[in-house]
């Protein structure tokens, strides 16, 4: 039964892999068998590819890194991401771009440069997005990541139509409030935090190590037949 889980012999690219999510995912691979490669904005952990998603140009760039490192790709995990907070009244032009452009505009370019490498290989692969729990819901004063994360679950179902038809897997993780850099600020919030909290029936915040088992079936054959699922990882949040 766990040779469907292995991933010995598979290539993965992980975006965001500097800390927190990235990092945890990254781990989960590695120890599945999959040789990673993580891409950040800085040196460290799995980061063997230093790029800044708010370079338009940097999907190609971390594309052609890879493959001259590698010669191939199998699995790519979009899990790069930012936030901006700011009321609706006052959000900026800057803000909504820079948001867009790392959660929205570079995961569809680097699964398209993913999707036709898989497709010159032969081989099929594996697309993972990871959403939000702001693909389901609307959320307070988060608006271009809550637009990015929509969109990130509809793109999954899109690409999935074109892509299965391939032999390529597009589906997404749907991470509940976890504990990264990104909800720092709602919980060193004590209100934010409490009522949070209150809404989870597991009873905690989210760890890193708790999307590893989803990220190694979405990776593996064991989801050969899944395709454009958004899957919740979430302590039971969404259905509180």
């Amino acid at each position: 039964m766990t040779a469907i889980f292995d991933l010995t012999g598979k290539t993965a690219l992980v975006t965001g892999a500097n800390t927190g999510l990235g990092e945890g995912i990254c781990k989960a691979l590695a120890e599945a068998g999959a040789t990673v490669y993580g891409t950040g904005r800085r040196e460290g952990g799995y980061v063997s590819i230093l790029a800044d998603l708010l370079d338009k140009d940097a999907p190609l760039s971390i594309m052609n890194a890879l493959l001259a490192k590698a010669g191939r790709i199998d699995i790519l995990v979009n899990n790069a991401g930012t936030i901006r907070r700011a009321d609706v009244l006052e959000f900026s032009d800057k803000d909504w771009d820079e948001v867009l452009q790392v959660n929205l505009t570079a995961l569809f370019k680097l699964s398209q440069l993913a999707a036709r490498q898989f497709a010159a290989q032969g081989t099929g692969g594996k697309i993972i997005n990871i959403a939000s729990m702001l693909s389901f819901q609307g959320g307070i004063r988060v608006a271009s990541y809550t637009a990015a994360k929509s969109a990130v679950r509809g793109l999954t179902l899109e690409m999935a139509n074109e892509l299965a038809p391939k032999g390529i897997n597009v589906n997404a993780i749907a991470p509940g409030y976890m504990v990264t850099n990104n909800t720092e600020a709602l919980r060193s919030d004590p209100e934010r935090s409490e009522s949070i909290l209150a809404r989870i029936p597991a009873g905690r915040w989210g760890r890193p190590s708790d999307l590893s088992g989803a990220a190694v079936f979405l990776a593996s054959a064991a989801s050969d037949y899944v395709h454009g699922v958004t899957l919740p990882v979430d302590g039971g949040w969404l259905g509180r």
